[in-house]
């Protein structure tokens, strides 16, 4: 029989803290993971993080919870993000994971959200029968470097014997794109690169409607679900990375006023850009771009920012050697979509939810 085991802020504390999350055969969550679902400002203290699966007192699965609100007209609906579900392959036949998101559901009276999900995890929610596909964004990649060792391999395991062979292919088409490179000049304007927002910013920022305010984005900025350094293979979520850094970026005009500021991260050469406050000129956020991709050897960049997109696709200085259309889905349980009004639009940025984390 699966048992079911939960964890608020100060239980989960004190699991991560007395290092029994470190005694099972697979990690169920970091510490530094745990630290970010506990600093995270939209949870309450009864708000239940974590849900571990047993079976015979063998953990077999857990889920993992991100509480998040909208407040509409005055009215606060909260709800949680699922951050993470796995369960053991072994154990599959036992249903873990329905257990597990019956109990996710009754524990947030079915307010519940999800995106960047894998395909056998949509699978799963869509067996389930209770989430909608709602408020999908379109967003684009695009590709700066050859990554061939890298993304060949990982997507076709049987060319792992070629990676050498691949890896003098980057080295020698990266060569050719560092030199074309050698023309991109630093922008000409003020700009200024924190490590997190200021007081300035985050004034900026209030002139714009938003999920999150500067202090709650500085929470997660010093306490990422992804550290530097070696992956742990007990943990099959993101953890670590060789490279994984936050930029908050300010872009001033000749009379030295901010006219725009907006968070970068770079992991392991990929740029995403989770949070962006600009007037409506973007022209010179892209340039700012195109000179920190080449300044950072960044392999690709993914935006689902609109205005962005649109101005890169018009831009003279911005230089892909290639780009995909990319989609961005999300699934909302019924019972949330039933507290929220006709025609409701959350209008998401690129790191709301839990996607700025990974």
């Amino acid at each position: 029989m699966i048992t079911l085991k939960t964890f608020n802020r100060k239980e989960l504390e004190d699991f991560t803290s007395s290092g029994d999350f470190q005694q099972y055969d697979f990690l169920p969550i970091t510490r530094h993971r745990a630290l970010s679902h506990i600093k995270n400002p939209k949870a309450s203290d009864q708000d239940t993080l974590l849900i571990l699966a047993f079976y015979e007192e063998k953990l077999i699965g857990y889920v993992g919870c991100f509480p998040d609100n909208f407040n509409i007209d005055g009215k606060e609906i909260r709800y949680a993000w699922l951050s993470t579900l796995y369960v053991n392959p072994e154990y599959r036949k036992k249903r873990p994971a329905k257990a597990l998101l019956k109990r996710v559901f009754e524990e947030y009276e079915g307010r519940i959200a999800i995106t960047e999900f894998t395909k056998e995890a949509e699978a799963l929610y869509n067996i389930m029968g209770v989430f909608d596909y709602v408020f999908p964004k379109e967003g684009k990649r695009y590709y700066f470097r050859t990554d061939a060792a890298k993304m060949i391999p990982e997507k076709k395991p049987g060319t792992q014997p070629l990676k050498p062979l691949f890896q003098i292919l980057d080295a020698a088409a990266n060569g050719l794109i560092s030199i074309k490179n050698l023309t991109v000049s630093k922008p000409d304007f003020k700009y200024e690169i924190l490590d997190q927002i200021d007081k300035e910013s985050a004034d900026f920022m209030n002139g714009f409607s938003g999920k999150r305010v500067a202090d709650e984005i500085n929470t997660f900025i010093n306490h990422p679900w992804v550290l530097e350094g070696n992956k742990d293979e007990k943990y099959l979520f993101s953890s670590f990375a060789d490279r994984f850094k936050y930029f908050w970026i300010k872009i001033f005009d000749q009379n030295n006023k901010l006219t725009s500021c907006f968070l970068l991260q770079l992991r392991d050469g990929y740029l995403k850009i989770p949070y962006l406050f600009a007037d409506s000129n973007v022209d010179e956020v892209v340039r700012f771009l195109q000179y920190f991709i080449v300044t950072h050897k960044v392999k690709g960049f993914t935006s689902y920012q609109t205005a962005l997109n649109r101005e890169i696709q018009q831009s003279k200085v911005f230089s892909p050697i290639y780009e995909r259309d990319f989609k961005r889905e999300y699934l909302f349980h019924k019972n949330l979509l039933e507290l929220l009004p006709d025609h409701f639009d959350p209008n998401y940025q690129d790191g709301d939810g839990d996607c700025m984390m990974t």
